[in-house]
């Protein structure tokens, strides 16, 4: 019997985990028969313009979610599943988190049709058995009609076949290989090979002699870094590969194993989550060695405000972070106010805040409401539901460098341009615009192949 967890309890559970951080990217529970249903929306395909007090400010009338302003949805809801992994060292629960929070804005401002969403969130903790039984529950128990928000670090790999076989389209965060080298899912990141791709292009741009790329001990660490040594190799600089257990005991010395491995004109690449790159990062000045390498650099998830207040000014445009997503900060846009002003309103159980994992809750929740709306239900079904995802092509998320295309392809690496923001003084900023992927990775060259003009087209803002 499912038990919805409120959320005070789930925040004390989060805390527990990422204590030493201080920082949570999500919370949703603890255990691997913990799950959270909630019903939610998302926002039409273009956001009504609203605007903000003052830089950053969430004040936006959030009403511009929904077709129908301050109509709470009724009826029958229209169920969705997610699955995330919640685990010690490693937690993206803020994920599925944010896609809630932007269904309960659409359910308060009309639904889909009058109709609300609800959303199952399953979590689980890198165990196989476990993920599948999640995948069942979520199908055989709770009828779900559509997946969105999957962020985990092996579900891909474990339930791909089980979503082709029952027809579902997943709209999800990836991670594992067959996030995107299979026909049934598509992320709305690069995930950590090519946001990692991102992080060591731009450290190539600066004419390092060297790279250190240090990642976290997990399953998939072999395709990962296979990303990087290409593009690394293409470049003629030597790389130097380093997996880390989680969560990490003894940071002073992973960070002199980093500094001293790369030189004084290498560069430190990391691919660990907010907590754990912040804990070898906040060793590296312990002892002073933020200096003794070119430059250091991050994958997506070290994309948060918090990380770089954290790091205080010492770090001040030393620290450089691959952003799949457009920088929150200085950003005054519809969908980056509307973000802003839910997260603020629906958002209490994110607790990582304004940041990468957010905006993927937020841009996964975008993609399927205006799937949804493009269904003539009611009924909505596995068929009609999983047929309008499917179908969705050259969207503007508002949060990507290119609109975003679902598409019948073998592969998916429909987001495959980045931004790169660098720490100033406590905030993320910008410190290169789009930037396509490089195509030396041999799997952004087979996607862009297979997806011709879809798999660069450019948003118009």
């Amino acid at each position: 019997m499912r038990m919805h967890i409120p959320a005070p309890r789930a925040h004390r559970t989060r805390r527990t985990l990422m204590l030493a951080a201080a920082l949570a990217l999500g919370a949703a529970g603890c255990s691997s028969s913990t799950s959270t249903s909630a019903a939610g929306g998302g926002s039409t395909s273009t956001p009504a313009s609203t605007s903000s007090a003052s830089a950053g400010a969430a004040t936006v009338n959030t009403s511009s979610c929904g077709t129908k302003p301050g109509v709470q949805a009724t009826g029958t809801p229209i169920p969705l599943g997610a699955i995330a992994t919640n685990q010690p060292g490693t937690s993206f629960t803020d994920i599925p988190n944010m896609a809630k929070a932007y269904f309960d804005c659409v359910n308060a401002n009309g639904g889909i049709n009058g109709r609300p969403i609800k959303l199952y969130i399953e979590t689980e903790q890198t165990n196989p058995a476990q993920i599948a039984a999640d995948a069942k529950q979520l199908v055989q128990t709770d009828k779900v009609v559509g997946i969105i928000g999957n962020t985990s670090i092996i579900e891909c790999s474990v339930d791909s076949s089980y979503w082709q076989k029952l027809g579902f389209y997943v709209i999800d965060s990836g991670i594992a290989p067959e996030c995107y080298s299979t026909p049934n899912s598509a992320a709305v990141n690069m995930g950590p090979r090519y946001s990692s791709d991102g992080a060591v292009q731009y450290a190539l741009a600066q004419h390092v002699s060297k790279i250190v790329f240090d990642q976290s001990n997990v399953p998939g660490t072999g395709y990962i870094a296979a990303g990087p040594n290409a593009l690394a190799k293409a470049a003629n600089v030597p790389i130097v590969q380093l997996t880390e257990n989680v969560p990490i005991s003894d940071a002073s010395s992973v960070a002199i194993k980093e500094v001293n491995d790369a030189g004084p004109d290498g560069a430190v690449i990391l691919n660990f989550t907010p907590p754990e790159a912040l804990i070898i990062l906040q060793a590296a000045q312990k002892l002073g060695l933020e200096d003794h390498v070119k430059m250091w650099g991050c994958s997506t998830p070290c994309n948060t405000d918090f990380l770089a207040t954290s790091l205080g000014p010492k770090w001040n445009n030393k620290l450089f972070v691959n952003a799949e997503l457009t920088p929150p900060d200085g950003t005054n846009t519809p969908s980056m106010n509307l973000y802003k002003a839910i997260l603020k309103q629906y958002g209490s159980s994110v607790q990582g805040g304004i940041g990468s994992f957010s905006q993927m809750g937020f841009t996964e929740a975008e993609v399927m409401v205006h799937a949804l709306e493009s269904v003539s239900g009611p009924p909505y079904t596995v068929q009609n539901v999983n047929a309008a995802i499917k179908a969705v092509k050259d969207f503007n998320t508002g949060m990507l460098c290119q609109l975003w295309t679902y598409g019948d392809y073998p592969l998916h690496i429909p987001n495959n341009a980045d931004y790169t923001v660098t720490a100033d003084n406590g905030k993320m900023t910008t410190a290169q615009g789009c930037t396509a992927i490089s195509a030396a990775d041999p799997q952004i060259a087979q996607y862009r192949s297979a997806a011709g003009t879809a798999a660069n087209a450019p948003t118009s803002s």
